[in-house]
Order: C-alpha cells, then structure tokens, then sequence
C-alpha cells in the first residue's frame, strides 16, 4: 500500500475526532505531533512544525477531501415537510463538494500562484491533505424538492481541516482548522443548485487563496525580498 493510499485511510479515521477538537474553546499550544500553536492567523487555528521551511517544497499534491456531513443533518433536513434527503443524495453531494474543492486549490495554486502541481511523492513535493466536516447545506437541491421555493439568507457552513505533509516522509509540518459560514448575500434569496455550488466555490476559494498567500510569504522571506 502507497503513502498516499494509506493517508486517505488515516485521514478518514480522523474525522469525529478532528470535529471534537475544532469546538474545544482553549486550543492546546503544542499537539500530540509537535506542531506548535501560531498566534495571529487568518484561520481559527494554526499549528506549524518549528522552523518549518515551507519554500523548500516546489510542488504541491492536492488530495480529494474525505467530506463529513453535520451531526444529524439529514435527519433536520427531511423533518421539513416537503423535503427528502436520501443516503445517494448525500454521497453525491460529498462527491460534488470534494471535486469542487480539488478543482479550486489547483486553480489557486498553479493558475493564480504559478506553482507546479504534482501526481506522485518526491523530495520537493508537499502534500496538501484536506477534510471538510461538519458540513451544513441549508437547502440541497435533490430529485425530490428541487422545485421548492425556500428561501435563505445562507447556503450553508464547513469547517476545513488541512494538513501539510512531507510527500516523502510523512512528517506533518503544518495542520490548520477554520470554519466558514456563507455570508454571500445580505437579503434571503432563493435557494437552488447554482447557488449553493457559488457559495461552497467562495468560501473554498479563501482557504485556497490563504494557502498561496503562505507559500508566497515562506518565498518572500527565503529570498529576502
């Protein structure tokens, strides 16, 4: 079994944990893994391997994320007259979500940062391992209810758990977690598939664009400019 084979397993086992840790209101200084606590960040919560050299990695490996619905989401969803959510529902939209997502951090870092993306290990590849859990969708769009007429002032929340990771070694260097809630459009509109697939683009794409922005710093500092 491959190191990134046997990642995506890891990574699947993590998730009720990873929820449980990102409500703990004091955040431990250091992890179970060394990584220390970075105060001062964009997102809820940074843990950094002392000293890590992020620009000494010159490609990237982006991997598709495990997705985690909301405790008891499909039970508040089909508890609204009108509305069915089924199992196959769910799956496609994790599927869709975790598509999105890859889509996005690819076109951030190598559309938008000119870094090079990369298909296997090597000693200058990083690994940027992600999990979306606790995902809120307020108003799916399915076979069933997709001519409702709900209206919404937010598609929808996620909270994101990335870790940067030695392709090579393994070695966690960077892990993150941040939650973000639409807040696309200030008045209640109506829901529909366009919609949320807008919101759910927006808010990956800030975490993406944070990702670049650190590489672009790491770079900046390494080259003095």
């Amino acid at each position: 079994m491959d190191f990134l084979t046997r990642l995506s397993i890891l990574l699947i086992c993590l998730v009720s944990g990873i929820s449980a840790a990102a409500k703990e209101s004091v955040p431990p200084k250091v992890t179970v893994d060394g990584l220390r606590l970075v105060e001062g960040t964009t997102m809820a919560r940074v843990y950094a391997k002392p000293d890590v050299d992020l620009s000494l990695y010159n490609r990237f490996y982006v991997l598709a994320p495990q997705v985690a619905f909301e405790k008891d989401w499909q039970r508040g969803q089909n508890s609204i007259p009108g509305n069915t959510v089924t199992n196959d529902d769910m799956q496609r939209i994790k599927s869709e979500l975790s598509a999105l997502f890859v889509e996005v951090f690819k076109q951030e870092l190598q559309g938008n940062g000119g870094y090079i993306l990369a298909e296997e290990p090597a000693e200058d590849v990083l690994v940027v391992s992600p999990l979306i859990i606790d995902l809120n969708v307020i108003a799916p769009t399915t076979p069933r209810n997709r001519n409702s007429r709900s209206v919404i002032a937010s598609a929808g929340s996620m909270t994101l758990y990335m870790e940067l990771i030695d392709s090579v070694t393994g070695d966690k260097l960077v892990k993150a977690i941040d939650n973000k809630y639409d807040r696309t459009h200030p008045n209640p509109i109506r829901a529909n598939q366009k919609r949320n697939e807008a919101a759910a683009r927006d808010l990956i794409g800030e975490w993406a664009k944070l990702l670049r922005l650190a590489l672009d710093e790491a770079r900046t500092v390494v080259n003095g400019k």
